[in-house]
This record gives C-alpha cells, structure tokens and sequence, in this order.
C-alpha cells in the first residue's frame, strides 16, 4: 500500500492532487482541517510488483581453459579474473579458445615492445643470478647490429666468475666494444661515452632483492643510469616465488619483464603470476640457449596457445597434472 498525506486550501484541491498523483483508485483515510487548509491522507493499493527477472546462470567455465590455467599454475586470483572475462566473452561473442584467452591475458596483463629505439633511455636487465641477463643482452645486441645499429654494452656484474668473459666474447663477435662498470661512479663514466642516439643496454649482477645490501647497490646502479628497468626471469618457476621476486624487483624499480628458457619450460604460470604481482609489461621471451636464437614477442596470442597447447587434455579435481 502506497501512503501520502497531501496539503491544500481546500477539499477541492486537495481531492484534485490525490486524483492526480495516486489515480482515481486511491482510497481517502482522513480529513482535517488545519489554520490555512486541509489535510487529507490517502493511499493506494498497488498490485503485486513482478519479480525480477532471475539472473543469467553463470556459465561453466570451459575445461579446456580451466585445465590450461589449472596446469600451468596460473595463481588464483588472476584465474579467477580471466574466468569472468571468458565467460563474458563466451556471451557476446564467438571466438576459437586461443583467441577467446589471448583478449582475456589482454585484458587483465600489460603487453608492449622493450623499445630500443636511438635515443631512448638505457636498458638495465636486472634479476636473480642465473635469470639469462647476459644471454638476453647478447641477443639485444645481435638484433641491434643486425639492423644496423650500434649499441653501447655494459656489464656491471663484476661479482660473478666469468661475467665480464662471457658478455666479452659476444660482443667482439659483433664488433662491439665491452665496458665493465660494477659501481655507480665508473657506470657513470662508461655512459659518458656513449654515442649520441645509440642504444644502450646494461647487463645488471644478479642479485638476491630481499638482501638489504645487494638492493642497495642494484638501486645505485639505476638511479645512475636513470635507465629503464627489465626484469629478466626465467619460465618453470614456482608461481608464488615469482610474484614474490617481481614485488621485490618491481619496489627497485622494474616495469617490464623479459621471459627466458621457454623452450625448456613446460609450465609458465609463474611468468604470468609475476607480471600480475608488479604490474610489470610483459614483453619478450628466449627461446633457445644461443646469442643467435631470436627472441619472440611475448604477447597474448603467443601465450595463449602456450598455456592451451601444453597443458594435457584433462586434469581430474585434486590430481597433479605430470
């Protein structure tokens, strides 16, 4: 029942605006009169409203997807999330499952290009020791020579056996010249010298970022070179580990990540759980163990049919996928 109480000069008016507002149907419960008026409460009995039309099921979530995410460990929260835009898709639109997950990784991860363009700001490759840092530079600086740009190689890993000999008999194969620089006054020094509009690209020491010192020293290292920063880690992690070292890396500084041993690797959730935990821009991925090996963009098509492609038909509820 629908109440109202209405004022007027008189019994006409008042009568008129119940008329009015509540239909000729309204029923009068009371009348008096006031100093400068009347006052009359009316009410109006209204009909049973409809219910309200039952929300569309949620729709299962497709097994092939759910396996892929299952399989390749593929955190929680970001399954969940990419869940809702699969299934949302699968309303609205027809798409094959490869290109369905690809708009959902697109949707809920950051995909660009490292950008290596003349004049663009250094490239600092920072991770844990063993990521494949050297090797990555190694292969930057091929395809920069390859098409026909000089880059200015730096390594500032001089805590590492070898580091410095490594990088080197890459670099003279490419007619390039190696400059060594591990502290923050000899990196300055060696940036000084780089050629107007050349690349840069620094192969950082690999360090542990939850070591108070070794993030200290890191983050001198790249307040000096005010270089863009590129997480470098390697696929067939433990998911949480990875999410664990991107916070680290990203709270330094790191807003890419480059991806390595997807050749070997057969589980590549903890690529994604890392680039979700920091926000980082997912950009490219090694994919082979030589300086030569191209690396391929790390987008949402290619890893979309990674994570659809590897994973094995069906996962039953609590096994282990093998």
């Amino acid at each position: 029942m629908r109440l109202k109480m209405f004022h007027a000069s008189g019994m006409t008016e008042a009568m008129a605006r119940v008329r009015l507002e509540l239909g000729p149907d309204a029923l009068i419960l009371a009348t008096r009169r006031l100093g400068d008026g009347v006052e009359v409460t009316a009410a109006l009995e209204e009909e049973d409203a409809p219910p309200p039309l039952a929300a569309a099921p949620p729709l299962p979530p497709d097994p092939v997807h759910a396996t892929a995410l299952a399989y390749h460990g593929v955190p929680s929260s970001l399954t969940q999330r990419l869940a809702g835009r699969l299934a949302v898709a699968a309303r609205t639109e027809r798409r094959g499952r490869e290109a369905a997950l690809a708009a959902a990784l697109a949707s809920e991860l950051r995909f660009d290009e490292l950008g290596l363009a003349p004049g663009a700001p250094p490239l600092l490759l920072v991770g844990p020791p063993g990521a494949g840092k050297t090797l990555t530079v190694a292969r930057l600086a091929t395809r920069l020579v390859l098409a026909h740009s000089v880059p200015l190689v730096i390594t500032a890993d001089g805590r590492r056996a070898g580091a410095v000999e490594q990088l080197a008999a890459f670099t003279r194969l490419l007619g390039l010249t190696l400059l060594a620089a591990d502290h923050p006054l000899s990196l300055g020094r060696a940036l000084a010298r780089r050629p107007p509009g050349a690349p840069v690209l620094i192969d950082a020491p690999g360090i542990d970022p939850f070591d108070p010192a070794q993030r200290d020293e890191l983050a001198a290292l790249a307040a000096t070179a005010t270089a863009r920063i590129a997480l470098v880690l390697p696929a067939g992690m433990d998911a949480a580990e990875c999410a664990d070292l991107a916070g680290a890396f990203g709270g330094l500084g790191a807003t890419m990540l480059i991806a390595t041993r997807l050749d070997i690797a057969r589980r590549i959730g903890g690529l994604l759980a890392a680039a979700d935990a920091a926000s980082l821009t997912m950009t490219e991925a090694g994919t082979g163990p030589g300086a030569a090996d191209s690396l391929v963009a790390l987008g949402p098509a290619y890893l979309a049919a990674r994570l659809i492609q590897t994973a094995p038909a069906r996962v039953q509820p609590g096994e282990m996928p093998r």
